[in-house]
């Protein structure tokens, strides 16, 4: 490859990144957004994604989505990654009572619901509850 600096290596067969095989990050990118869909203003969220719901998102671990409350954020999961939101959200939109929804280290109950207004570094983790024997 020549020396420049903007140039890409092209590297055969799928490679690991960030501990994903980089082939199935295509599918865990989410579409560019359309004008008309974008949320002016709105900061970049993190989503964490538990192992067990990483099959609905392409299998990543995370994803970055603008919105300013975590009502645009389950509109946007709608949106980009249905089989995630039926996950975690039933038929008529109420977040299921066995997963949780934190705002870094609040749940959202703690804080203004689905309401709750999100900032820039904002990172939302969504935890199913866990239980057996």
């Amino acid at each position: 490859m020549r020396n420049d600096p903007d140039a890409k290596a092209i590297l055969p067969g799928p490679q690991r990144v960030g501990g994903a095989v980089a082939a199935n990050l295509a599918c865990a990118m989410p579409p560019p957004l359309a004008s008309s869909n974008a949320v002016p203003g709105a900061p970049t969220i993190t989503i964490h994604i538990p192992a067990p719901l990483r099959d609905c998102c392409g299998g990543a671990g995370e994803l970055a989505l603008p919105a300013k409350n975590l009502r645009a954020v389950l509109a946007e999961l709608e949106r980009r990654h249905p089989a995630l939101h039926r996950s975690i959200c039933d038929d008529t939109g109420t977040v299921r009572r066995h997963v949780n929804l934190f705002v870094n280290t609040w749940h959202m109950r703690d804080r203004d619901g689905l309401d709750t207004l999100l900032g820039p570094g904002d990172v939302v983790t969504i935890l199913p509850a866990v239980s057996g024997g």
